[in-house]
């Protein structure tokens, strides 16, 4: 191995005063480490309230702690019991936690192991280069990492030692998560389709199980939806939040985000036509696909938003929960005639960057409803839906037909890598959102000798919205649809959603303000100011019987727009953990 990548290895450092006994918590730390319990399958599909095992704590993506010790009544005495400074770099990621110990990704390169009831250090990972994964994952005795060369790394969990490493093509920004004892992984992939692909990996050796690539090619179905542009840079990357699985129906869920590059004349020879304005088109771009977990084919897709034109991605992860499908026409503007009113369903939900939701029957992909999202409006990237095939149609209006057009479309980054939370008691989703669209020149190419220009991008507030309602928190009932705004506010969040059994939804925006609202009413019940912007990372957990709420602060590279915009002034890249309890 490479000198410059050699993990520092263990590094146990006995604190000099720790709650009275240093000596205490550093023999508790050792034996844990000593006689660690190797996850399992079983683990990963029903983890301990205790624990943080994967970015979204389940498979299902609800976000949702059983936890209970911080609810609606004490909530207010939140207080943050240690902080840990990460460094200098980008932070999009979310922590894990196993019985006591919070694993992290480091800006930069690597991952720490701390200790998580009192950030001492237990151990540190690093190698060159700067990455943006979202996640790390956990199996066995293995952390993983996706390193920013696109290398996948098995760590040992007790020590932070390599016990193995395997290259593969494609940046890897979005993070692994472990599915039936494989990491599956998805891949950054400009320019060529050859990087484009969702991988798996046996979890013991790293060995490549299969792949999934993402555009599909010439031989496969779906390759003629790409209008006959070349193979080979038919690109539709999966660099967002990575996917997760149901273990009853034994599917793999994955959002895989726009085509490349951005627009329809771009990438079709000059000929926005090429391909058609509704689905399906450039194939698998802007879908939900749900795959095999042994062989990684394709089970079903539902593609959201067709052969898109201006850089939307349809990525990220999607919630599942079983739910009586009963869509409000006062609510929801798309529904399918043929859904049986009131019937319990397992669905799947999502909310892509450019706006809209979506909630599709988890079994076989078919459209049950969807609305505009966070409101609807003319310039709504979506002109309609058929609603019962579920095939959306584009808004031609914002088509770009000649190069050095001009659009404003909405919307854009309302919400990103940021998970949302969904509460089954109340059986309601939280979803933040910024009420951002974009303003949108195409690119000019070079003629006659003069010049090209590029494309020009540019968030711009939707018009008519006050600065103070630029962002909010939405919480949308996820049988009738009824969408209630419970916050509107400045600052956008680039923070994620954290529901509990307490009754509690944490959100926390990027003027370093961490919320804590009534899950059933929406009222906010406590905020604290933390120094720096909130970034994704928003976790809760058990040490000893005692519930911790953990979050970061530092910028992802959707922050410094997003701060410029709502012109607020926090600190900005402080990079850190924040852990909170009650006293």
């Amino acid at each position: 191995m490479d000198t410059k990548m050699r993990p520092l290895g263990l590094r146990l450092r006995v604190l000099g005063v720790l709650c009275g006994s240093s000596a205490w918590f550093s023999a508790l730390l050792l034996a844990q480490i000593s006689t660690f319990t190797p996850i399992t399958k079983a683990m990963l599909e029903n983890p301990s309230p205790d624990d943080w095992l994967m970015y979204s704590r389940t498979y299902d993506a609800q976000r949702f702690s059983p936890l209970k010790q911080v609810n609606r009544q004490n909530v207010d005495r939140l207080k943050t019991v240690w902080t840990h400074e990460l460094g200098m770099g980008t932070v999009e990621s979310i922590p894990l936690v196993y019985r006591g110990v919070m694993y992290v990704v480091v800006p930069g390169a690597g991952v720490r192991a701390l200790d998580a009831a009192s950030g001492a250090l237990v151990w540190e990972y690093k190698r060159a280069g700067n990455g943006r994964p979202k996640t790390i994952a956990m199996y066995d005795d293995l952390v993983f990492y996706t390193a920013p060369d696109g290398t996948l790394v098995a760590l040992d969990a007790r020590n932070g030692q390599v016990r193995w490493e395997t290259k593969t093509a494609g940046g890897a920004t979005s993070g692994p998560i472990v599915v039936e004892g494989k990491v599956l992984t998805g891949r950054t992939c400009s320019p060529l389709r050859a990087n484009c692909y969702v991988s798996a990996h046996d979890a013991k050796t790293g060995t490549e199980v299969w792949k999934f690539y993402t555009a599909a090619g010439d031989d496969d179905p779906g390759g003629k939806t790409w209008g006959g542009a070349p193979e080979a840079t038919r690109v539709a990357s999966t660099w967002g939040l990575p996917g997760g699985y149901d273990p009853v129906r034994r599917l793999v869920y994955w959002g895989i985000a726009n085509p490349t590059p951005n627009t329809r004349m771009v990438r079709h020879g000059g000929n926005p036509d090429a391909i058609p304005t509704f689905a399906p088109a450039d194939l698998y771009s802007n879908s939900t696909v749900a795959l095999n977990p042994d062989t990684g084919k394709l089970v079903w897709y539902y593609q959201h938003l067709p052969g898109d034109d201006w850089d939307e991605d349809y990525t990220h992860e999607r919630t599942l929960f079983r739910t009586a499908v009963n869509p409000d026409p006062k609510s929801v503007k798309w529904i399918n005639p043929d859904i049986r009113r009131g019937q319990q369903r397992d669905v799947m939900v999502m909310v892509g960057e450019g706006g809209g939701m979506w909630a599709l029957d988890r079994t076989n992909g078919q459209f049950l409803w969807a609305s505009p999202f966070p409101y609807d409006t003319k310039n709504f990237i979506i002109s309609s839906i058929d609603v019962k095939t579920g095939i959306p149609h584009l808004n031609t209006d914002l088509i770009f037909r000649e190069p050095g057009q001009r659009h404003t479309l909405c919307y854009w980054n309302t919400r990103s890598y940021w998970p949302l939370a969904y509460h089954p008691g109340q059986n309601a989703l939280y979803v933040p959102y910024v009420d951002n669209c974009l303003d949108m020149t195409s690119p000019v190419p070079a003629t006659n000798g003069q010049p090209a220009k590029p494309e020009r991008r540019a968030g711009v507030r939707r018009s008519g919205i006050d600065l103070e309602a630029f962002a909010g928190v939405v919480k949308v009932n996820m049988s009738t649809g009824e969408a209630k705004v419970i916050y509107r506010g400045r600052a956008p969040g680039n923070g994620a959603m954290l529901a509990t059994a307490g009754d509690l939804v944490f959100w926390g925006d990027l003027d370093g303000k961490l919320h804590a609202f009534d899950a059933a009413s929406g009222k906010i019940l406590w905020e604290t100011a933390l120094p720096g912007t909130i970034q994704n990372s928003t976790i809760t957990y058990a040490v000893n019987g005692k519930q911790y709420v953990a979050v970061f602060t530092g910028e992802g590279l959707l922050s410094g727009g997003l701060i410029e915009q709502a012109q607020i002034q926090p600190t900005r890249r402080h990079n850190a953990v924040h852990v909170l309890a009650l006293p």
